[in-house]
Protein backbone atom coordinates (compact mmCIF):
# COMPACT_ATOMS: atom_id res chain seq x y z
CA UNK A 1 0.00 0.00 0.00
CA UNK A 2 1.10 3.58 -0.58
CA UNK A 3 1.59 5.73 2.51
CA UNK A 4 2.23 9.47 2.41
CA UNK A 5 2.83 10.58 6.00
CA UNK A 6 2.12 14.28 5.40
CA UNK A 7 -1.46 13.60 4.25
CA UNK A 8 -2.49 11.01 6.80
CA UNK A 9 -5.39 11.14 9.21
CA UNK A 10 -4.51 9.39 12.48
CA UNK A 11 -7.23 7.42 14.24
CA UNK A 12 -6.51 7.24 17.98
CA UNK A 13 -8.26 4.24 19.53
CA UNK A 14 -7.29 4.77 23.17
CA UNK A 15 -10.01 5.26 25.80
CA UNK A 16 -11.63 8.68 25.60
CA UNK A 17 -9.87 10.04 28.70
CA UNK A 18 -6.44 9.51 27.13
CA UNK A 19 -7.28 9.92 23.44
CA UNK A 20 -7.73 13.70 23.61
CA UNK A 21 -4.12 14.28 24.63
CA UNK A 22 -2.90 12.09 21.80
CA UNK A 23 -5.02 13.92 19.25
CA UNK A 24 -3.62 17.24 20.46
CA UNK A 25 -0.05 15.92 20.29
CA UNK A 26 -0.51 14.72 16.71
CA UNK A 27 -1.98 18.08 15.78
CA UNK A 28 1.05 19.78 17.34
CA UNK A 29 3.16 17.69 14.96
CA UNK A 30 1.13 19.02 12.02
CA UNK A 31 -0.92 15.87 11.62
CA UNK A 32 -4.67 15.44 11.24
CA UNK A 33 -5.99 13.23 14.02
CA UNK A 34 -9.29 12.16 15.50
CA UNK A 35 -10.30 9.93 18.39
CA UNK A 36 -12.28 6.75 17.90
CA UNK A 37 -12.12 5.10 21.33
CA UNK A 38 -12.37 1.34 21.05
CA UNK A 39 -12.38 0.63 24.78
CA UNK A 40 -14.82 2.20 27.21
CA UNK A 41 -13.53 2.73 30.75
CA UNK A 42 -15.95 3.22 33.63
CA UNK A 43 -15.82 3.02 37.44
CA UNK A 44 -17.18 -0.06 39.14
CA UNK A 45 -20.65 0.07 40.62
CA UNK A 46 -19.28 -1.03 44.00
CA UNK A 47 -16.16 0.85 45.14
CA UNK A 48 -15.96 -1.05 48.44
CA UNK A 49 -13.15 -3.46 47.39
CA UNK A 50 -10.91 -0.56 46.35
CA UNK A 51 -11.58 1.33 49.57
CA UNK A 52 -10.85 -1.84 51.55
CA UNK A 53 -7.57 -2.21 49.66
CA UNK A 54 -6.66 1.35 50.63
CA UNK A 55 -7.31 0.55 54.28
CA UNK A 56 -4.82 -2.32 54.14
CA UNK A 57 -2.26 -0.67 51.88
CA UNK A 58 0.49 -0.56 54.50
CA UNK A 59 0.59 -4.36 54.50
CA UNK A 60 1.78 -4.48 50.87
CA UNK A 61 5.40 -4.15 49.84
CA UNK A 62 4.36 -3.38 46.26
CA UNK A 63 1.20 -2.17 44.55
CA UNK A 64 1.29 -2.74 40.77
CA UNK A 65 -0.80 -0.51 38.52
CA UNK A 66 -1.34 -2.05 35.09
CA UNK A 67 -2.37 1.22 33.40
CA UNK A 68 -3.06 4.89 33.89
CA UNK A 69 -6.73 4.01 34.24
CA UNK A 70 -5.90 1.68 37.11
CA UNK A 71 -4.02 4.46 38.89
CA UNK A 72 -6.66 7.12 38.29
CA UNK A 73 -9.61 4.98 39.41
CA UNK A 74 -7.76 3.56 42.42
CA UNK A 75 -6.81 7.00 43.73
CA UNK A 76 -10.29 8.35 42.98
CA UNK A 77 -11.68 5.93 45.59
CA UNK A 78 -9.18 6.79 48.34
CA UNK A 79 -11.00 7.12 51.66
CA UNK A 80 -10.61 10.57 53.20
CA UNK A 81 -7.60 10.88 55.47
CA UNK A 82 -5.66 7.90 54.15
CA UNK A 83 -2.21 8.50 52.68
CA UNK A 84 0.21 6.37 50.71
CA UNK A 85 2.20 4.39 53.29
CA UNK A 86 5.94 4.80 53.64
CA UNK A 87 7.85 1.78 52.39
CA UNK A 88 5.23 0.65 49.86
CA UNK A 89 6.41 0.73 46.26
CA UNK A 90 4.15 1.60 43.34
CA UNK A 91 4.84 -0.48 40.24
CA UNK A 92 4.06 1.02 36.83
CA UNK A 93 4.08 -0.62 33.41
CA UNK A 94 5.06 2.52 31.50
CA UNK A 95 5.52 6.29 31.42
CA UNK A 96 1.81 7.07 31.07
CA UNK A 97 0.98 5.06 34.16
CA UNK A 98 3.88 6.67 36.02
CA UNK A 99 2.60 10.12 35.04
CA UNK A 100 -0.85 9.23 36.38
CA UNK A 101 0.69 8.00 39.64
CA UNK A 102 2.71 11.18 40.03
CA UNK A 103 -0.35 13.34 39.37
CA UNK A 104 -2.67 11.43 41.68
CA UNK A 105 -0.17 10.51 44.35
CA UNK A 106 1.53 13.81 44.97
CA UNK A 107 -1.14 15.05 47.36
CA UNK A 108 -1.23 11.83 49.39
CA UNK A 109 2.46 11.16 49.98
CA UNK A 110 3.43 8.91 47.08
CA UNK A 111 7.02 10.00 46.49
CA UNK A 112 8.47 9.78 42.96
CA UNK A 113 11.27 7.60 44.34
CA UNK A 114 8.66 4.99 45.35
CA UNK A 115 7.53 4.49 41.73
CA UNK A 116 9.22 1.64 39.88
CA UNK A 117 8.74 1.48 36.12
CA UNK A 118 10.58 0.16 33.03
CA UNK A 119 12.15 3.56 32.37
CA UNK A 120 11.53 5.88 29.40
CA UNK A 121 14.06 4.12 27.19
CA UNK A 122 12.61 0.61 27.53
CA UNK A 123 11.97 -1.03 24.13
CA UNK A 124 8.42 -1.91 25.21
CA UNK A 125 6.28 -0.96 28.18
CA UNK A 126 4.67 -4.02 29.74
CA UNK A 127 4.71 -6.38 32.72
CA UNK A 128 7.85 -8.13 31.50
CA UNK A 129 9.74 -4.83 31.36
CA UNK A 130 8.53 -3.93 34.84
CA UNK A 131 9.65 -7.30 36.17
CA UNK A 132 13.14 -6.63 34.82
CA UNK A 133 13.29 -3.72 37.29
CA UNK A 134 11.76 -5.70 40.16
CA UNK A 135 13.35 -9.13 39.96
CA UNK A 136 16.54 -8.22 41.82
CA UNK A 137 14.54 -7.40 44.96
CA UNK A 138 13.75 -10.20 47.37
CA UNK A 139 10.09 -11.23 47.12
CA UNK A 140 9.96 -14.26 49.38
CA UNK A 141 7.08 -13.78 51.84
CA UNK A 142 6.28 -10.25 50.69
CA UNK A 143 2.73 -9.16 49.88
CA UNK A 144 1.83 -7.60 46.52
CA UNK A 145 -1.39 -6.03 45.27
CA UNK A 146 -2.20 -5.76 41.54
CA UNK A 147 -4.64 -3.00 40.59
CA UNK A 148 -6.32 -3.58 37.25
CA UNK A 149 -9.64 -3.78 35.42
CA UNK A 150 -12.08 -6.60 36.02
CA UNK A 151 -9.87 -8.87 33.92
CA UNK A 152 -6.25 -8.82 32.85
CA UNK A 153 -3.04 -10.72 32.24
CA UNK A 154 -1.75 -12.83 35.12
CA UNK A 155 1.86 -13.11 33.95
CA UNK A 156 3.39 -10.71 36.47
CA UNK A 157 1.35 -12.12 39.35
CA UNK A 158 2.42 -15.65 38.48
CA UNK A 159 6.04 -14.55 38.19
CA UNK A 160 5.93 -12.81 41.58
CA UNK A 161 4.32 -15.87 43.15
CA UNK A 162 7.07 -18.04 41.68
CA UNK A 163 9.54 -15.70 43.41
CA UNK A 164 7.78 -16.31 46.74
CA UNK A 165 5.41 -13.34 46.95
CA UNK A 166 1.77 -13.44 48.01
CA UNK A 167 -0.28 -11.67 45.35
CA UNK A 168 -3.80 -10.25 45.57
CA UNK A 169 -5.87 -8.44 42.95
CA UNK A 170 -8.34 -5.60 43.12
CA UNK A 171 -10.43 -4.36 40.21
CA UNK A 172 -10.63 -0.56 40.07
CA UNK A 173 -12.58 -0.10 36.83
CA UNK A 174 -14.35 -1.99 34.10
CA UNK A 175 -13.62 -2.17 30.38
CA UNK A 176 -16.19 -2.72 27.67
CA UNK A 177 -16.69 -2.27 23.95
CA UNK A 178 -18.02 1.23 23.24
CA UNK A 179 -20.81 2.01 20.81
CA UNK A 180 -19.58 4.75 18.44
CA UNK A 181 -21.83 7.71 17.81
CA UNK A 182 -22.57 9.24 14.43
CA UNK A 183 -19.18 10.96 14.24
CA UNK A 184 -17.34 7.77 15.09
CA UNK A 185 -19.31 5.73 12.58
CA UNK A 186 -18.58 8.31 9.88
CA UNK A 187 -14.84 8.17 10.66
CA UNK A 188 -14.89 4.38 10.51
CA UNK A 189 -16.64 4.47 7.13
CA UNK A 190 -14.10 6.97 5.75
CA UNK A 191 -11.20 4.88 7.01
CA UNK A 192 -12.52 1.80 5.24
CA UNK A 193 -13.29 3.71 2.04
CA UNK A 194 -9.95 5.57 1.97
CA UNK A 195 -7.39 3.36 3.72
CA UNK A 196 -4.40 5.12 2.11
CA UNK A 197 -5.30 8.32 3.94
CA UNK A 198 -5.69 6.86 7.42
CA UNK A 199 -3.47 5.17 9.98
CA UNK A 200 -4.89 3.42 13.03
CA UNK A 201 -3.09 3.77 16.35
CA UNK A 202 -3.52 0.76 18.65
CA UNK A 203 -2.41 0.47 22.27
CA UNK A 204 -4.44 -2.62 23.16
CA UNK A 205 -5.14 -6.00 21.59
CA UNK A 206 -8.61 -5.73 23.10
CA UNK A 207 -9.22 -2.56 21.06
CA UNK A 208 -8.26 -4.44 17.89
CA UNK A 209 -10.78 -7.12 18.79
CA UNK A 210 -13.49 -4.54 19.35
CA UNK A 211 -12.78 -3.04 15.93
CA UNK A 212 -13.25 -6.46 14.36
CA UNK A 213 -16.55 -6.85 16.18
CA UNK A 214 -17.72 -3.43 14.95
CA UNK A 215 -17.00 -4.35 11.34
CA UNK A 216 -17.30 -8.13 10.97
CA UNK A 217 -15.98 -9.32 7.65
CA UNK A 218 -14.39 -5.98 6.74
CA UNK A 219 -11.38 -6.04 4.41
CA UNK A 220 -8.45 -4.41 6.21
CA UNK A 221 -5.80 -5.55 3.75
CA UNK A 222 -5.24 -2.01 2.39
CA UNK A 223 -5.20 -0.44 5.87
CA UNK A 224 -2.21 0.51 8.00
CA UNK A 225 -1.71 0.66 11.76
CA UNK A 226 0.95 1.48 14.31
CA UNK A 227 0.92 -0.53 17.53
CA UNK A 228 2.83 -0.08 20.78
CA UNK A 229 3.58 -3.75 21.56
CA UNK A 230 4.42 -6.90 19.55
CA UNK A 231 1.27 -8.63 20.86
CA UNK A 232 -0.85 -5.79 19.48
CA UNK A 233 1.01 -5.94 16.16
CA UNK A 234 0.11 -9.61 15.95
CA UNK A 235 -3.55 -8.92 16.78
CA UNK A 236 -3.79 -6.28 14.03
CA UNK A 237 -2.20 -8.60 11.51
CA UNK A 238 -4.58 -11.36 12.48
CA UNK A 239 -7.49 -8.98 11.87
CA UNK A 240 -6.12 -8.51 8.37
CA UNK A 241 -4.29 -5.17 8.42
CA UNK A 242 -1.97 -5.02 5.44
CA UNK A 243 0.74 -3.03 7.15
CA UNK A 244 1.43 -2.81 10.88
CA UNK A 245 4.36 -0.99 12.42
CA UNK A 246 5.76 -1.22 15.94
CA UNK A 247 6.66 2.01 17.73
CA UNK A 248 7.01 3.19 21.33
CA UNK A 249 3.80 4.77 22.62
CA UNK A 250 4.66 8.36 21.77
CA UNK A 251 3.10 10.34 18.90
CA UNK A 252 6.48 11.41 17.51
CA UNK A 253 7.64 7.78 17.34
CA UNK A 254 4.43 6.69 15.63
CA UNK A 255 4.92 9.44 13.07
CA UNK A 256 8.54 8.46 12.55
CA UNK A 257 7.44 4.86 11.91
CA UNK A 258 5.08 5.94 9.14
CA UNK A 259 7.59 8.41 7.75
CA UNK A 260 9.96 5.49 7.26
CA UNK A 261 7.27 3.64 5.32
CA UNK A 262 6.93 6.68 3.08
CA UNK A 263 10.67 6.88 2.57
CA UNK A 264 10.82 10.25 4.30
CA UNK A 265 13.95 9.82 6.39
CA UNK A 266 14.42 13.53 7.26
CA UNK A 267 10.83 13.77 8.54
CA UNK A 268 11.27 10.58 10.53
CA UNK A 269 14.44 11.93 12.08
CA UNK A 270 12.76 15.23 13.00
CA UNK A 271 9.76 13.51 14.54
CA UNK A 272 11.97 11.18 16.55
CA UNK A 273 13.39 14.20 18.37
CA UNK A 274 10.13 14.19 20.34
CA UNK A 275 8.27 17.33 19.29
CA UNK A 276 4.77 17.13 20.72
CA UNK A 277 5.34 13.89 22.59
CA UNK A 278 3.13 13.02 25.56
CA UNK A 279 3.16 10.43 28.29
CA UNK A 280 1.20 7.47 27.06
CA UNK A 281 -0.80 5.13 29.30
CA UNK A 282 -1.82 1.68 28.59
CA UNK A 283 -5.14 0.17 29.23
Amino acid sequence: MSVQSHSLHWIVTRPAAQAAGWVQAFQALGQAAQALPLIDIAPLADPAPVRLAWAGLAGFSLVVFVSANAAEHFFAQRPAGLRWPDGTLAGSTGPGTSAALLAAGQAVGLAPAAIVDPGPDAPVFDSESLWARLQSRGWQGRQVLVVRGEEGRDWLAETLRAAGARVDFVAAYRRSAPVPGAEGRALLARALAQPDHHVWLFSSSEAVGHLGALQPGADWSASAAVASHPRIVQAARQLGFGRVGLAPPRPADALACVAQWAGSAPQAQEAAQGRGSIQSPAQ
